[in-house]
């Protein structure tokens, strides 16, 4: 079950109460930093093309700073004009070699 979002910020994130959970006792991440690193974000998105992680739609991912400099993965999938986040966390070299390799700058 999602709940979307009633508060200030980006009324089309919806973050499941599960992976809230999992994002602020696991990661320490919280909604505003999500919502920082979608308005931060300086580089396209990426689609996650790996056999097990395929979904229709496609899950999306990016790395961005929230406003404290913090990097930041996040994974989601955009359908009918909501993000429904999927994951967000901490990336490693490889994914930060990876994204500034194959992403495009704005």
């Amino acid at each position: 079950m999602y709940i979307q979002y009633k508060g200030e910020g980006m009324k089309n994130l919806v973050i499941s109460p599960a992976i809230e959970e999992k994002l602020t006792f696991k990661h320490h991440i919280r909604r505003q930093d999500i919502e920082q690193c979608f308005m931060n974000r300086a580089r396209s998105y990426l689609e996650d093309t790996r056999l097990d992680h395929l979904t229709e739609p496609p899950t999306e991912w990016f790395i961005s700073e929230n406003n404290q400099g913090f990097l930041i993965k996040v994974v989601f999938i955009f359908d009918n004009d909501m993000i429904y986040l999927k994951s967000a966390f901490p990336p490693n070299s490889t994914e930060i070699r990876i994204y500034n390799t194959i992403s495009l700058p704005y």
